[in-house]
């Protein structure tokens, strides 16, 4: 039998000790990206974060996107500041183990399908009976309450379902998808904030019962891309997609364009008096462009406008000449651009950390800055299983003959 002792206390890390969310224990049950990205958000900001995987193989996330020498380099990001046990939950003494972590935690993260959950006995009414003040962050591709439930969901497809990918695009071209993760991205986001809200109610609330969030990967886009409803509803006509310009955008420059030394840069506007100055960079006559109506109306000729403008000098000198003109534009950023901006650098938002396999790496910060509360980074991601003694003995209060004996038998 697994010895279901739970020691309360929380993990040491080097984590600053007045980190916001130190002391909140986050069981990650989860794969690939949206269940752990939520819990990668709180990990930052100093939550103790055991992740969950099963022996041998480890998350898929391990083996995804590019690699220097055999060294993937996006788990080095995705897997920081967490701890990784290995554990077989096909195996009943894992489900028995995992139920002793259920117990240890303040939040379970999961993003398995409906049915394998049940399978596992870790579905929302198991964790709820193991734990009754339990917070459980459940992710699925279409919600686990619809007739959908099982199917299997990618983040691609939530950003489908969403609307998003329908707005995305040139009105002659195809919808298209983002150059990265959306999805589950802000899946992970929407995941993290919906569980921090659940714990504030649990210290607020003396007859707190648990709390099960059931969030579908299209919903968080959904609920983000705020007015194509609404638009709908009143209008009969779904948004279209506007390219740069966007379905509704704020004001009518919005845009990227390509300089003289073959330099993208964006140019856009958010208020009437934004597109006032735009026009007078241009020397548009004032009395054109003095309120909305005719700043809508003449949205082509400033865009051609700027294209001629931008075209004919470099990016640089384009970029001087709209920052004295207070017109807000952007060179378009790479991620070398990105290391290297001043602006980058004086928030300090690309970090260098040591990793056992590449030496000294670079990556983003714990987001977000905090005067008096904020996170820090002091982990690139585990070797799978590397955290098994000490999570196993340390929070469970297993012996070491015993966890040799689980090992053995394939269970860890």
């Amino acid at each position: 039998m697994v010895d279901t002792r739970i020691a309360r206390e929380t993990v040491v890390t080097q984590m600053p000790d007045a980190a916001a969310l130190r002391g909140l224990k986050i069981v990650e049950i989860a794969h690939v990206i949206a269940g752990p990205l939520a819990g990668g958000l709180m990990a930052d900001l100093g939550a103790d974060v055991i992740h969950v995987e099963p022996p041998v193989v480890g998350d898929a996330q391990r083996v995804t996107g590019n690699h220097k020498d055999g060294v993937y380099l996006w788990w080095k990001v995705s897997g920081r500041n967490k701890r990784s046990v290995t554990l077989d939950l096909r195996q009943t003494e894992g489900q028995q183990i995992a139920h002793d972590l259920v117990r240890w935690a303040d939040v379970v993260i999961t993003n398995f399908r409906v049915e394998t959950l049940e399978k596992w006995h870790l579905d929302w009414p198991s964790v709820h009976e193991v734990n009754p003040k339990v917070v459980m962050l459940q992710v699925t591709g279409f919600g686990a309450d619809t007739t959908l439930r099982n199917s299997p969901g990618f983040g691609k497809v939530g950003e489908a379902m969403s609307g998003v990918v329908h707005l995305t695009g040139f009105p002659d071209g195809p919808p298209i998808h983002t150059g990265f993760s959306h999805g589950d991205s802000v899946t992970g986001l929407f995941g993290a904030f919906s569980v921090l809200a659940a714990i504030y109610r649990r210290d607020n609330d003396p007859d707190f019962d648990g709390e099960w969030i059931d969030l579908a990967l299209f919903e968080g886009l959904y609920r983000l891309c705020e007015w194509q409803v609404i638009m709908y509803d009143q209008l009969g006509v779904p948004p279209l997609r506007a390219g740069n310009r966007l379905a509704n955008a704020p004001a009518p420059v919005v845009n990227t364009y390509l300089s003289l030394d073959d330099i993208w840069i964006t140019v856009t506007s958010g208020t009437p008096r934004a597109v006032e100055k735009v026009a007078a960079l241009l020397g548009e006559p004032a009395s054109d462009y003095d309120e909305p109506r005719k700043q809508y109306e003449r949205a082509d000729r400033l865009d051609e406008l700027l294209r001629q403008y931008v075209a004919g000098r470099t990016a640089d000198e384009a970029l001087e000449i709209m920052a004295r003109s207070e017109v807000v534009a952007s060179k378009i950023f790479s991620a070398k651009d990105i290391v290297e901006d001043p602006t980058y650098i004086e928030r300090g938002n690309v970090i260098e950390i040591d990793d056992p396999d590449l030496g000294t790496v670079k990556m983003q910060r714990a987001f977000p800055k905090m005067a008096n509360h904020g996170g820090a980074v002091w982990r690139t991601g585990a070797k799978l299983g590397e955290d098994n003694a000490r999570v196993y003995q340390d929070i469970l209060g297993l012996s070491a003959e015993e966890i040799d004996r689980l090992e053995g038998q394939g269970v860890i």
